[in-house]
């Protein structure tokens, strides 16, 4: 409903304004234009080609000019596995309200439903995107909005899927308000910097719900990304805002909700990591800050692999995870301050919520499952809440200069 009031809004200010922008060519069945391809070849610039509902069976569409593809009804293109379907190398086309199916699948070749190539000023939206290899591929392009789209992929392995939505050497692309399920990555960026993605639900894919490599100054924001391989991995990057994200129910031996490889000068801000089995996976990583986070019933609310300084965890709430932290190094030169860690069983005598007993979140039983994952088995025992007591009381193999000097009594709002 929303696709189909949204193209008709589309369609009334295209017809307002004819004289300006151009002519409408209609595309159907029975009109004297059938074809797309036939469509896109009569057109001038600045033209809209509407194309009423129907069943399109065509492929290698090159949009070469500007253009406006607008459907009426939700029209199917069938690529009938052939090859790429929309091809877009011009700049201010806008490509609206259609549902794409069957993209060919290639090892060599990474077919997509729609590809931007080095174009500017564009936007596609209202699609719905289903059996496919690539969904929507953006190459060097700047200045696009990918907006409220459908892509649905049946990828059950990496090697032979591709990502929903994929940037490569891209430059101010707003992504905002997609649904991606079941393909490889459900976004991709690589190369790509000043993106910003937001709103989006990005859940069951084989690997990433969200992925980046050598991207900077990018944000992504009030994103859900569940029952993914892994939520998110955000790698070789510098100044990533990740602000107000769902992390949720990725599950998996080597799985985790967010995993920051060498990335620095970041801030993770009003996040949920809720049934992960990591939380956060952290290496290589500095100057972060961690604030307003909820690491709900995670395995691990966060794993710090090492080479990681000057981090800074503030206002964060630990709840009822199996273990709050992982440290794999004697030494700390990051700061826990102001946290709220449901383990913590300190007091308060003088009542202003902040615990008169500092807390160690790391427990000598996660020192020792890291490095024999079968001890997992003794999680509830008697015998590991003693050492875990005693590990507490005199460091020996754990930080002893990690902890929260100022643990709040109560759950941080």
């Amino acid at each position: 409903m929303m696709v189909k009031c949204h193209s008709l809004s589309l369609l009334v200010m295209l017809l307002l304004g004819n004289a300006v922008w151009g002519s409408i060519l209609e595309v159907c069945p029975s009109c004297s234009i059938k074809s797309i391809k036939e469509a896109v070849a009569a057109a001038s610039d600045f033209d809209t080609i509407l194309i009423k509902k129907g069943v399109y069976k065509e492929f290698n569409i090159l949009l070469n000019k500007p253009l406006t593809l607008l459907g009426e009804g939700l029209p199917l293109i069938d690529g009938e596995d052939q090859g790429e379907v929309i091809t877009i190398t011009a700049d201010q086309v806008t490509v609206d309200g259609l549902k794409i199916i069957n993209v060919g699948t290639s090892y060599t070749t990474d077919f997509a439903a729609i590809r931007v190539i080095k174009s500017k000023d564009f936007l596609i939206q209202n699609m719905v995107l289903e059996k496919l290899f690539f969904g929507i591929y953006l190459e060097k392009a700047q200045n696009g909005r990918i907006y409220h789209n459908q892509i649905f992929g049946d990828a059950e392995e990496e090697f032979n899927s591709g990502n929903g939505i994929h940037l490569w050497y891209c430059q101010n692309i707003e992504v905002d308000r997609n649904m991606v399920q079941k393909v490889r990555d459900g976004i991709y960026l690589e190369f790509s910097d000043n993106i910003n993605i937001k709103n989006n639900i990005s859940t069951n894919n084989v690997r990433y719900g969200l992925h980046f490599m050598f991207s900077n100054n990018d944000v992504y924001e009030n994103n859900t990304f569940e029952n993914n391989g892994s939520g998110v991995a955000v790698m070789f990057s510098k100044k990533i805002k990740m602000r107000n994200n769902n992390f949720r129910k990725n599950w998996g031996t080597n799985s985790y909700g967010l995993l920051l490889k060498e990335i620095n000068d970041a801030e993770i801000f009003g996040n949920v990591f809720e049934e992960n089995s990591v939380g956060i996976t952290i290496e290589g990583s500095n100057r972060l800050q961690y604030d307003n986070n909820d690491f709900i019933n995670n395995g691990w609310a966060v794993k710090v692999k090492g080479a990681c300084y000057e981090n800074v965890f503030r206002n964060n709430n630990f709840l009822y995870n199996s273990f709050d932290l992982s440290y794999n190094s004697k030494l700390n030169d990051n700061i826990f301050d102001h946290n709220f860690w449901s383990g913590y069983t300190g007091y308060d005598l003088d009542k202003n919520g902040i615990g008169d007993v500092p807390y160690r979140p790391v427990k000598l039983f996660s020192y020792i499952v890291n490095r024999t994952p079968e001890t997992i088995i003794l999680l509830r025992s008697l015998f590991m809440d003693i050492i875990d007591f005693s590990e507490k009381v005199s460091p020996i193999f754990t930080p002893d200069q990690l902890f929260d000097a100022s643990p709040l009594m109560k759950r941080f709002k």
